[in-house]
């Protein structure tokens, strides 16, 4: 990566919060809404997937995706004939997306309909996309995202070639607009429900991982790595 990239990147004399905008402060339960530039950073690493959002022909369109961060730029990749990814390369200063991610930690069962919820982390990052053209850059970013789902395994792999290079776009964005929103606890309840006969609290999700399953074809000599049992 450049220098000025990693300049970028590190995030070290980064205050430690994000300054909050008129994008970033809801309009609902602002007490939920939250700066700090660690928690934010937390939520995003323990995501897998992110949605982005941006406009197209005078439309939304929102896309499921794989991403990584490195200190305070996310990355985000697909294929080179991907419209945003494109669109990104093209327009002046660059794409405005939305960028979302969030965490179901539980459900929350209210004694009436109207106060169900759940129980949820989430980030929502607003800023301009713009495309990687940096060799080095781009390297780096592409094993960020590989190493954001399984860490130490862009190490363990076939790192692109060429041709594959060639076929990859990697789009950027800067955390500079950036808040999270947390509710936590359990139902809110009128107090005039309280006495009602129906089973009240949360229902916890909890994340975890299965046996891994390894490939038909793959040579029986071959060990599972220590970084995956280690998930």
């Amino acid at each position: 990566m450049s220098d000025t990239a990693s300049s970028q990147t590190t995030g070290a004399d980064a205050p430690a919060a994000y300054q909050p905008t008129g994008r970033t402060v809801p309009t609902r339960s602002r007490d939920r809404a939250a700066y700090d530039r660690e928690l934010v950073h937390s939520i995003l690493d323990e995501a897998y997937v992110c949605h982005l959002g941006f406009v197209r022909d005078g439309a939304p369109v929102v896309l499921p995706t794989l991403f990584g961060r490195i200190g305070e730029r996310l990355y985000v990749h697909g294929s080179t004939g991907s419209r945003p990814l494109r669109e990104s390369g093209r327009t002046d200063p660059g794409l405005p997306v939305c960028l979302t991610v969030t965490h179901v930690d539980g459900l929350v069962l209210a004694r009436s309909a109207f106060h169900h919820s759940i129980n949820y982390r989430s980030v929502v990052v607003h800023g301009i996309a713009h495309t990687v053209t940096d060799p080095q850059e781009r390297r780096t970013a592409l094993d960020a995202i590989v190493d954001h789902v399984v860490p130490g395994r862009s190490a363990d792999s076939r790192p692109a070639d060429e041709k594959e290079l060639a076929a990859t776009a990697v789009i950027r964005l800067d955390l500079q607009e950036v808040s999270a929103k947390i509710r936590t606890g359990g139902p809110n309840d009128e107090p005039r429900d309280l006495g009602l006969p129906h089973w009240a609290g949360v229902v916890p999700l909890a994340h975890g991982y299965a046996t891994p399953l390894p490939a038909d074809d793959l040579d029986p000599a071959v060990a599972l790595p220590d970084y995956i049992t280690a998930l």
